[in-house]
């Protein structure tokens, strides 16, 4: 049976992987489609779920900015996101009851909050994943969109925990220690090394802190995302994260398969689901408009709202709970189950295009920013001749050869507002900045600079940037990097003037820092 699911959850994601969308709603047809006929799920899927959950979270951690979930634009936008939701919920459900719609008939406004609650949270999973594959975790949107989830999740912990069967024991309280773990963690993750060591130790971390928290009454999710944050901001922090995410996102398979397992719809059933589905677009223009009134930029307001368009598996812990307690029928489990299945396929479809979407409405979306901008929201012009975007390993590596070695006019700009900032004490001269933002394009000049470096990581990043680069006007020489073959001729394709293959080119780079020590003897 094990096999069955597997290759089912592959046919299904690879053919809509054909059709330029996320696997991930491949994922989801194959549970739904394996429940329609007949199949059990076993307890693997179950405990590879599990898994999953506890490593994207424990991941997560790794790469949390604690500092962030004070600022206002994020608790201010995430609070008054859940009351408005909850209250344009009871008043939506108290109407459909009056219009006699089905399942809401029995609804008085205290069960109708309820599942107002749940529908305001927003998918932890989903939105990392489609975040995580555009390369933007710690693109100024996406920390803006992963503290408004933080700040959800909390609030769905905290509702679970009240109307468990058990409240936390005062043992709980010994959690606040937690911090002065902090410098044995570290020691402990460079003690494991680079290899499978370090991996495991990632495991143990993300399922020991859910144990941990479990055994003291808590939400072992919560355990996984607090431990990661222990881990976080340490030396070793990034490899690991780099090393979990193979492994998170198998395991993230059993999660998308058990959504279609929860129940079999009736179409009455689906219908509801429907018509929560329909309401997605104004629980994300509600997003966009809170965090365009808290000062953020349009841009990362509209990447933001888009991300979180859609409901949350909280969401579904939040109606588990409220109807093991007779607060809600059982029957809306199963329409909530339905409902996030649904709005998790049209967030991922919406996503595909984010980029696109925005450059399209920019002109109208920017009617509705704030008159004030937000100091993370500031756009700098870069000064040099030469623009190298991304500034991970390879792209501080370039910055370094262009400036040491060859003593050329360089600039480095990276997405990342904290690591522009680290470079920046460093010695380099780096700025923060996107290079997809048509709003960054508009603002800077490019009249002085004679060559783009792209060395993103992600390559659909770097073609997005290329057509930015175009219609900015700029006639100078671009390169950028490959990881593989098929993209190396797809970004040259997208008018990259050269592409460098990381490894393909890792040998001739060696070869030509080498033959310097043969070289005497061969002129010899």
């Amino acid at each position: 049976m094990d096999f069955l699911w597997v290759a089912v959850a592959f046919v299904c994601g690879f053919l809509v992987q054909r059709v330029n969308l996320p696997p991930l709603i491949g994922y989801l047809a194959a549970g739904f489609g394996l429940h329609a006929l007949g199949v059990e799920p076993e307890s693997s899927m179950q405990t590879l779920s599990d898994i999953g959950v506890a490593l994207l979270l424990y991941t997560v951690g790794l790469k949390l900015d604690v500092t962030s979930l004070l600022k206002t634009e994020i608790w201010g936008s995430s609070i008054a996101q859940m009351v408005v939701i909850v209250l344009l919920t009871v008043a939506n459900s108290l109407l459909l009851a009056y219009f006699g719609f089905l399942y809401f008939i029995d609804l008085d406004w205290q069960a109708a909050a309820l599942i107002g609650f749940a529908v305001s949270f927003s998918s932890t999973v989903c939105a990392v994943k489609l975040l995580e594959d555009r390369g933007e975790m710690r693109a100024r949107h996406g920390q803006v969109a992963i503290g408004i989830l933080i700040i959800q999740d909390l609030a769905a912990v905290i509702f679970v925990s009240m109307t468990a069967d058990k409240s936390p024991s005062w043992w709980a309280l010994a959690l606040f220690a937690l911090p002065l773990l902090r410098p044995l963690v570290d020691r402990l993750l460079i003690q494991c090394g680079h290899g499978e060591m370090l991996v495991l130790a990632g495991f143990f971390l993300a399922l020991g802190g859910g144990e941990l928290f479990a055994l003291v009454g808590m939400k072992a999710h919560l355990g996984a995302l607090v431990f990661g944050v222990l881990s976080s901001g340490q030396s070793k922090s990034g490899e690991l994260a780099k090393s979990l995410l193979g492994f998170k996102d198998i395991f993230l398979i059993g999660f998308f398969l058990s959504i279609g397992f929860t129940a079999l719809p009736t179409a009455d059933m689906m219908g509801v689901a429907l018509i929560m589905a329909l309401a997605l677009p104004v629980k994300t223009a509600l997003f966009y408009f809170w965090q365009v009134r808290l000062k953020i930029r349009s841009r990362t307001a509209f990447l933001s709202s888009l991300s979180l368009s859609n409901y949350s598996e909280f969401g579904l812990i939040v109606c588990a709970a409220s109807t093991s307690y007779g607060l809600l029928a059982k029957e809306w489990l199963v329409i909530m189950a339905l409902a996030v299945s649904f709005s998790i396929i049209a967030s991922s479809i919406a996503n595909a295009n984010a980029h696109g979407y925005y450059a399209r409405l920019a002109a109208w979306l920017k009617q509705f920013e704030s008159s004030e901008r937000l100091p993370e929201d500031q756009l700098e012009q870069p000064q040099g001749k030469i623009w190298v975007f991304g500034m991970g390993r390879v792209g501080a590596g370039a910055y370094d050869s262009l400036s040491n070695e060859l003593n050329m006019d360089v600039c480095g700009i990276d997405v990342d507002s904290e690591r522009a900032l680290m470079h920046s004490r460093d010695g380099r001269r780096v700025t923060q900045g996107d290079a997809e933002d048509p709003d960054f394009w508009e603002h800077v000049s490019v009249d002085n600079v004679e060559l783009i470096i792209l060395t993103m990581p992600n390559y659909k990043d770097n073609i997005e940037a290329m057509k930015r680069i175009r219609l900015a006007g700029f006639e100078g020489k671009t390169a950028g990097i490959a990881t593989y073959e098929d993209e190396k001729q797809l970004l040259l394709e997208a008018g990259v003037d050269v592409v460098f293959n990381l490894y393909g080119n890792a040998g001739a780079g060696l070869a030509e820092h080498s033959v310097h020590f043969i070289e005497p003897n061969a002129t010899a």
